[in-house]
């Protein structure tokens, strides 16, 4: 009976290890404001403290993610939120002398680094809201039944479809 237990012991020792290791490797490392800034452009997760909360008069609105001793001159990330994403982000008050987890794309502005706050599922680890490129929709109207891009196979002329028969 013994040795049936020490050879399970042996065969489920290196399955948990294997295991744990995989949860372990998998899971997004949360990075500070200061390690986010070597990440420019790609999709991470961020940790900070939120000291303020400030909105401008057109409605966009910051995370003041440093310190009030901190020169505005030394602050070296930030969070920005627009009045266009209000509704999807909800009330940034409730993480004003909170830490948060946030996601998102790690971009360069005015030698800063910020991320941009468009739902409120990137502080629960979800993507961004999606914007589509407005170059891309030139012309689109859901009323006039125009394509968003411009398609051969659409347009009358010299180019067939593959999918009409031949007969």
């Amino acid at each position: 009976m013994i040795a049936a237990i020490d050879s399970c012991t042996r065969f489920m020792a290196p399955l948990c290890l294997l295991l744990c290791s995989t949860a372990l490797h998998g899971a997004r490392a949360c990075y500070s404001t200061e390690e986010a800034l070597i990440h420019e452009n790609k999709d991470i997760c961020v940790t900070a403290h939120v000291y303020d909360v400030v909105e401008l008069s057109d409605g966009t609105r910051f995370l003041d993610l440093c310190s009030p001793e901190t020169p505005d001159s030394e602050c070296i990330f930030t969070v920005m939120s627009l009045n266009s994403d209000r509704k999807e982000v909800g009330d940034l008050e409730q993480y004003r002398a909170h830490d948060i987890e946030l996601r998102g794309v790690v971009h360069a502005y005015r030698g800063r680094g910020e991320i941009l706050l468009s739902h409120a599922r990137q502080f629960h680890g979800g993507a961004e809201k999606f914007h589509p490129n407005p170059a891309l929709l030139h012309g689109f109207s859901a009323d006039n039944g125009k394509t968003a891009f411009s398609d051969p196979a659409m347009h009358n002329g010299h180019h067939r479809s593959i999918f009409q028969s031949a007969h």
